[in-house]
């Protein structure tokens, strides 16, 4: 069994800081579970174009607010408590944070070693656990 605290995280290389959000890495390939599992903090009036080629996603969002828009077809879609949206056709989309800091729980197939961060294309690379 694995059991891990979010607060575990901080501070070490598993939690990933930008300008635009924050990704506390708590569970990832290395753990052998298929998934990574991910507590991510989106900065107010942020905007990231993400593109995930090689991985699906799963977003629940907890609090806070933002909005998510399909770059194919120009849909937006408000992001607030109780949101889930899964990006099941490695949707490209901008990621933009509101007023607020949005929380959200990310759940990544294949899974995040934990070191990954977004290429200029929004990729995050595919790699293998250690």
């Amino acid at each position: 069994m694995i059991v891990r605290h979010v607060g575990e995280v901080i501070g070490t290389d598993q939690e990933i800081v930008t300008p635009n959000w924050t990704s506390r890495r708590v569970l990832l390939a290395d753990d052998k579970m298929g998934f990574s599992f991910h507590e991510t903090v989106i900065a107010p009036g942020t905007e990231t174009h993400i593109h995930y080629q090689n991985h699906l996603e799963a977003v629940w969002c907890i609090e806070g607010d933002g909005e998510i828009e399909t770059i194919a077809d120009g849909r937006k879609y408000t992001l607030g408590p109780g949101v889930v949206y899964a990006l099941d056709q490695h949707d490209e989309h901008w990621l933009r944070g509101g007023t607020a800091p949005l929380r959200v729980i990310c759940v990544f197939n294949p899974p995040l070693t934990g070191r990954e961060v977004h290429d200029a294309a929004g990729v995050y690379p595919l790699e293998t656990a250690s």
